[in-house]
């Protein structure tokens, strides 16, 4: 009776490794596939700003500061390592785009261009995008969290080498808000 007790709760405590283990890995996929939907969109707007850059160059000749900068923090975005570089690198991307529509507001004839208005648009639309995958991502990575850090997860978490994960996080408070894009 005592071997059946035992072998009973060797049974339960295998389970529970297996699905501790099998809920980890779920959690870690999609994770990855929270980053993947970041990364499409960071890339589609990577995508968008040498269009951007050209439609606006005919207008702002005398803004090639600015256009520079878009251009360098694109190139540096794309280029980053890991996540937090890119966060970083993203966020200065995105306050260089904030700068560059501030700057457009002083040529009329830009403003009015179907073009540049159709640009803002789409990059309205993407900024939105991604702002829904930060927040979808940093779902998956707080409950991955959560998982490798509790117990008795964290057991099996640390016995298979799980690590957590990085939020997808903005530094600057002024850099939490969307980019006005809209011009009227």
């Amino acid at each position: 009776m005592i071997a059946l007790i035992l072998l009973g709760i060797i049974v339960l405590i295998v389970l529970y490794v297996i699905f501790a283990y099998n809920r980890l890995v779920r959690l870690k996929n999609l994770t990855q596939e929270g980053w993947s939907g970041i990364d499409v969109q960071l890339k589609q707007r990577a995508n968008l700003i040498p269009n951007l850059v050209e439609t606006v160059k005919g207008y702002m000749g005398h803004e090639r500061g600015v256009l520079e900068q878009v251009t360098q923090l694109r190139t540096q975005a794309l280029a980053s390592g890991n996540m937090q570089e890119r966060a970083n690198n993203e966020n200065m991307l995105t306050n260089a785009l904030r700068q560059l529509f501030a700057v457009s507001e002083n040529y009329p004839d830009l403003k009015a261009s179907q073009n540049f208005i159709d640009l803002q648009n789409t990059l309205t639309s993407i900024e939105n995008q991604i702002q829904l995958a930060r927040r979808y991502y940093n779902g998956t990575v707080r409950d991955l969290n959560i998982a490798i850090q509790s117990f008795p997860s964290n057991v099996i978490a640390n016995t298979f080498n799980f690590k957590p994960a990085e939020f997808f996080e903005i530094e600057d408070a002024k850099e939490r808000d969307v980019p006005a894009v809209k011009l009227t």
